[in-house]
Parts: C-alpha cells; structure tokens; sequence
C-alpha cells in the first residue's frame, strides 16, 4: 500500500502489531507516523517511544514492546532508520512477529522492503507495509492538491500544483515548506493562485523566466534574448530555462492537438492549462504561426531537451537562443 492511499484510509484501516515504512520520502513517512499517533490519540507521551536503529538493540524494542502504557491502551515503539537493525536482528524479529505483544505496536523505518522474505510474509499476517516513495506526475499533483486543502483548507487548482512543481521540484519536504509559506502568504484568502506562487515561490528568476517566454510568445525577440542573457548571467541553469520555456510553450502545443475537435480556440487554452491572464496572447501567437508551425512545438521542445542531455555539441546557450527563436518567429 502507497502511504497517500494509507493515509487517506487510516481511520478504517487495521493496523496489526507492526507497521513497516520504506522507501525515501521521509516526508510521507513522517505523515505515516504522525497519522497513526493521532488514531490512537497519541502525543509525544510515555506511550510513544522512537529509537535510533543504528545503536538500538534488540532486547531494548522487545523489552518497550512488552511495557504497558499507562497513559494508552496500546504502545506506540518507533525504529528510526531500522534497514540496519533489521538486517542484525532478522531471525529475533522473524521470531517476535510468531507471536506479537497484543497491546503494542512496532513502526520499522526501513529504505526498501522486499517482499519475497520470511520476514515480509510474516508482516502481512500481522501488519502492514507502508510504501513511502517518491510521487511524480498526476499523483504528486493531486497529493499537492489534498495536502493544501486537508492541512490548510486552502484550494489551489491543478495548473498552480503543476507551477509550483516545476519551481519547487518533486520533494516533498521542499512542497510542504512552500505550502506553508504561502498559507501564511495569502492570510484569510481561500484559494492559492498563479499570482501568489510566482511571487512567494519563483522570485526574481521565476519572474524573469516568465517575461522571457511571455516576449518570445508575443515575437519581442530582442527581449526576450535580453531576459535569457540576465539568467544565464545570475546563474540560473540553462536545464531549468528549458524546463520554464516547455512549462508554458508545452500547453500551446497541446491546445494545437485538441483545437482539432474542432471548439474554440480559447476553450481548447484553458482545458489545455494556459492561465486565465495568458488567454488572448497566448490565442494571438497561435494565430499568428499558424497550425502547420504550431504542430512542431512538441518536437522542438523534445529536441532541445536531448540536444541539452548531451545530443548537441553547441553551447547550451546557443542551444537556448536557438529553441528561442524557433518558438517566436514564423517560419
């Protein structure tokens, strides 16, 4: 079980004598063990205990195990960082999990969990395990989208998950942080938008990104290789320009596909995620290149990735002036 399905069942959810948690998002399995401290009411009291896999031995979890709580019907027993612990100790805790203690619950931290061993089967016949990997695409999203609203009652829509993504990155530590910072950003609004990410979040080089692509979709081309110069020259890197550049020219390639149902141009920009604001610039650009250019964005933006991974011997800065170009003007 994926710790995002865990932690939106964990109120029906059965959790056994022990709970395994792998993987290496410590945030989600800092939410995993927050989440099953609050189902049993449990603060940092005597009834929850965390221990160090690394110097912990095994006689002081089993002897924790078997101590009764008296503050709680059941005893929460934490091993940090356990892979170690697990490994020395795999027959004791094969043993153990024969017979568990009945008013307690071990929580394992390990870095993988394989699940064709002895120890793993015997997990699935008193517990659980809990995975705790990295989320990427529509899942990172919606977990973005779910954490702002169960944790801050705040709304933020797919495209501004997407933006903050792309500033932010995947982690989701670094995502919890930003979400924070802009619950406090936006006060008692009820909704985070595009406006309040690009302001808290990107800063001056997200701003600057922005005008960049904004004058190469509005054919300002000398501005636009104006802005590309300031960021290159501050230090940005040239693969988080491109990955700017694809984020907004991405979604006018995608309107070109969908534009052949046959609707309105401006219907088929929001359903593809163009920001309300860029709407009309972005429907003028499409206009003015025509379908025919329109269709090849896709493979210039593909293109420009491989030729930056190494497919192109030029300078990434000639490399970014060129894919520049190519989007503004038509040819």
């Amino acid at each position: 079980m994926h710790a995002t399905a865990f932690l939106r069942a964990i109120a029906q959810t059965e959790l056994g004598a022990v709970v395994i948690i792998y993987g290496n998002e410590r945030a989600l399995k800092q939410s995993v063990i927050d989440a099953i401290r609050s189902k049993f009411n449990e603060d940092d009291g005597d009834s929850v205990t965390s221990f160090p896999g690394r110097d912990v031995e095994f006689k002081t979890i089993h002897d924790e195990l078997l101590t009764i709580s008296m503050w709680s019907d059941i005893r929460v027993v934490v091993v940090e960082e356990a892979t170690d612990f697990i490994t020395k100790n795999r027959p004791a805790l094969e043993k153990l999990f024969q017979r568990p203690p009945k008013k307690s619950l071990l929580i394992l931290d390990a870095k993988s969990w394989p699940k064709n061993t002895k120890l793993a089967k015997a997990v699935t016949k008193i517990g659980l395990a809990v995975e705790c990997s990295a989320l990427t695409g529509n899942e990172l999203v919606q977990w973005i989208r779910t954490y702002a609203s169960e944790t801050y009652r705040k709304k933020i829509s797919r495209q501004n998950a997407l933006l903050l993504i792309e500033l932010v990155g995947e982690n989701l530590g670094l995502l919890e942080q930003e979400l924070a910072k802009l619950t406090s950003f936006v006060g008692e609004k009820s909704e985070i938008d595009d406006e309040d990410v690009r302001a808290l979040v990107g800063g001056w080089r997200a701003e600057k990104t922005w005008a960049m692509t904004n004058a190469a979709r509005d054919n300002n081309l000398a501005e636009a290789l104006c802005c590309l110069d300031k960021l290159l020259i501050a230090g940005e890197a040239p693969q988080r320009i491109l990955g700017g550049i694809s984020f907004v020219f991405r979604k006018l390639a995608e309107t070109t596909e969908l534009s052949r149902s046959g609707q309105p141009l401006n219907n088929m920009l929001k359903q593809a995620g163009v920001f309300p604001r860029d709407v009309q610039p972005a429907a003028k650009y499409l206009r003015r290149i025509g379908r025919s250019q329109a269709e090849q964005i896709y493979k210039q933006l593909l293109q420009a990735d491989l030729d930056m991974k190494g497919g192109s011997r030029l300078p990434e800065r000639t490399q970014l002036e060129r894919l520049i170009i190519r989007l503004s003007q038509k040819t």
